[in-house]
């Protein structure tokens, strides 16, 4: 065969989707064939990365917003030499393969981060620029670019339909993040047919109006005009870029080129036939010409580009060692080798002390106490600092250039400040918290289960967490948010009593570096608990005896156990006051995060909730069926399974159960 042409390279992307979606009878293969001539051009002549280690710290991030069209990432992969055999991609869409329907970071080698629900890969992207302009402003020096990577995203119709595209969009530009390129793959189609009938925006004015650089009319098939349009991005130092690139979906297919049949379905035996007809392409399912797979791999200098990079962070050690070490350290994810200590002065500081303060001012003194030590430590609010209590003494604003920026006013946009947030939980280097107002988790919840689907350290803080904020009323006043939170797999949940427990929740979550954790504070004053140190350490642990008391000497064995979380903690200390009283040996216990709780070993398990015990109370106030898995069909449960009210927290409470009088008659009732 003679030199490959750069069509022959991009029909190597375009066939081996073809091939995979019709081996597996489903998937996507309009969008690859239709991209693949951009995919081509930017891989071979610009993305900077090492096929050979997949994680080399100053790699460009790849991110495919459009994650339908995975095959068309699994083919880039292959190609360009990654631990990825073809055989793996003969089995795209099966059990155990490394090819699943969208792309999974956690599955397959050089994938940044999962993507499927439209839009959402789009904003990741936009956390991981933002990462690398605060990190090049704090660490590079002159001569010394050690962070200088980009990000390059392609997107479709269906990201920039999605609302989330605007939210992220929007806050890109304000950013000015000038290292993030965006691929708009316009071609006019999505599963219902063609556009026109419903996204008739225009998109270049919209990016414009956010600040970015737009290169309008790229013919997303000629690499000429794709490789002048990737060079007037590349010039761009202080705007994001899209490139508008109009594609043919299907490329390729003389049947189904253009047309919404090559969007979501394989093209059939005949077609395919037709299409390697179509396009010269002779070769067998699967099958690459040797010249054409040497082409790709050699068009990839990734070890070159490595060793260079680590001969000049070894200069740059040399002349700011500081700055290298904790460089270093942050990017293999390790916290400073004081925080644990510090973390644990701190916490029985606080037990000595007591404080009555609302959960949410706890969360805000745990801030002030462990942020100073945790330069990685970023975050920010959707519009709602001084209800969330998420500014500390040492915030400052990422929208300069601070080198220690390490806070984001993210305004009204909870669902994008979420996605970014997992982008920046999985960039290296920062761990990451988001804020709002627990009913408004709502809005952000597709993004939330994406950080833990995906395993992105990310901190998720939701304030005012129940009937207890009062006035503003059941809009405001979340009810079924706790439970529907915890039911997200590896979705850790805290829900703290006092200032002690809200202290352990932020370590736990700093900690944790393999999921998120949602940290769930009250707005109104919690009181402080009493306890001794074995106590305060099994807070960690997610669930512990708070409270045994009874009238009985000697017996240990409660005949009631009173379950709670957060603020109904305090409510069932009273309750506990009052049946001890009247003869009836009763155990309190704390539970901040179900979650943990339920990993610990059965001993442990059972020396909080024996089993023995049957008649137990759990209280929280919110939706009761979540609770049936600690006290069973015949236990109780005081919660509210209606919506809220507006009137002040104090009548509220007994107004919907949550009374003294109501724990000790349901206890009684057992």
């Amino acid at each position: 065969m003679t030199t490959p042409s750069r069509r022959d390279l991009a029909n190597a992307i375009r066939f081996l989707a073809i091939d995979a979606v019709q081996a597996a009878n489903s998937g996507h293969p309009g969008m690859p064939m239709g991209m693949a001539d951009i995919a081509e051009v930017l891989w071979n002549d610009y993305l900077r990365h090492n096929p050979g280690n997949p994680g080399w710290f100053n790699r460009d991030r790849f991110v495919l917003s459009n994650g339908h069209g995975s095959m068309l990432q699994y083919a880039l992969l292959h190609l360009s030499g990654y631990d990825l055999s073809i055989e793996e991609l003969r089995n795209f869409r099966q059990l155990d393969s490394k090819t699943p329907g969208h792309p999974e970071n956690f599955m397959t080698p050089g994938i940044e981060t999962t993507t499927g629900p439209l839009g959402q890969g789009f904003a990741n992207a936009v956390g991981m620029a933002l990462a690398e302009k605060l990190l090049a402003q704090r660490f590079n020096r002159p001569g010394f670019d050690v962070v200088d990577n980009r990000t390059w995203v392609f997107m479709g119709d269906g990201c920039l339909m999605e609302g989330i595209s605007h939210e992220a969009a929007s806050l890109a530009g304000t950013w000015g993040l000038g290292k993030l390129v965006a691929f708009w793959d316009d071609n006019r189609i999505s599963i219902d047919g063609n556009t026109d009938g419903w996204f008739t925006d225009d998109t270049p004015m919209r990016f414009e109006a956010y600040g970015w650089q737009v290169i309008r009319k790229v013919d997303g098939h000629d690499p000429v005009e794709i490789r002048r349009a990737i060079e007037t991005a590349i010039a761009s130092s202080d705007k994001p870029t899209l490139i508008c690139c109009r594609t043919t979906i299907g490329f390729g297919s003389p049947a189904k080129a253009g047309k919404e049949s090559s969007h979501g379905a394989p093209l059939g035996k005949d077609e395919v036939t037709a299409t390697r007809e179509a396009l010269g392409w002779p070769h067998a399912p699967f099958e690459i010409p040797q010249a054409i797979g040497d082409a790709w791999r050699a068009n990839d200098a990734g070890r070159e580009r490595e060793e260079q990079w680590n001969r000049l962070f070894d200069a740059y050690a040399v002349q700011h060692p500081q700055q290298a070490a904790e460089l270093s350290r942050r990017a293999r994810g390790e916290l400073p080798e004081s925080f644990a200590a510090a973390a644990d002065a701190y916490i029985a500081k606080l037990q000595a002390e007591g404080p009555v303060v609302a959960s949410r001012k706890a969360s805000q003194m745990a801030l002030e106490a462990y942020a100073p030590l945790l330069p990685e430590l970023i975050g920010g609010s959707a519009d709602l600092a001084h209800s969330n209590l998420t500014l500390w003494k040492g915030s400052k604003s990422v929208a300069g250039d601070d080198p220690d920026a390490n806070y984001i006013h993210y305004g009204v946009r909870e669902f994008a400040m979420t996605a970014i947030s997992n982008g920046l939980g999985l960039h290296e280097c920062f761990i990451p918290y988001d804020a709002t107002f627990l009913v408004f988790s709502d809005y952000a919840r597709n993004a939330v289960r994406m950080s833990a689907l995906m395993g992105a350290h990310a901190i998720h803080v939701y304030t005012h967490d129940s009937i207890g904020l009062g006035e503003d009323g059941p809009t405001h006043q979340p009810v079924e948010h706790l439970a529907s939170l915890r039911y997200i797999p590896h979705n850790d949940v805290w829900r703290p009593c006092d200032a002690v427990e809200s202290a352990v929740a932020w370590r736990a979550a700093i900690e944790r570096n393999d999921g998120p954790s949602c940290l769930v504070f009250s707005r109104q004053n919690l009181p402080h608990q009493p306890r001794d140190a074995a106590q305060v350490a099994a807070i960690a642990r997610g669930g512990y005896v708070l409270l045994d008391k009874g009238a009985r000497d000697g017996d240990a064995t409660p005949d009631v156990i009173l379950i709670a979380t957060g603020s109904e903690v305090g409510l069932a200390t009273q309750a506990a006051d009052v049946l001890a009283g009247e003869g009836v040996n009763v155990r309190v216990v704390s539970m901040p995060s179900t979650d943990v709780f339920d990993r610990q070993d059965k001993a442990y398990r059972e020396s909080v909730l024996p089993n023995a015990v049957r008649k137990r109370v759990a209280i929280e106030a919110g939706v009761t069926d979540f609770w049936r898995k600690y006290v069973g069909l015949d236990g109780a449960v005081i919660g509210i399974d209606s919506f809220g009210a507006s009137a002040p927290a104090e009548k509220l409470f007994p107004h919907f159960g949550f009374s003294v009088d109501k724990v000790v008659a349901a206890a009684k009732a057992l």
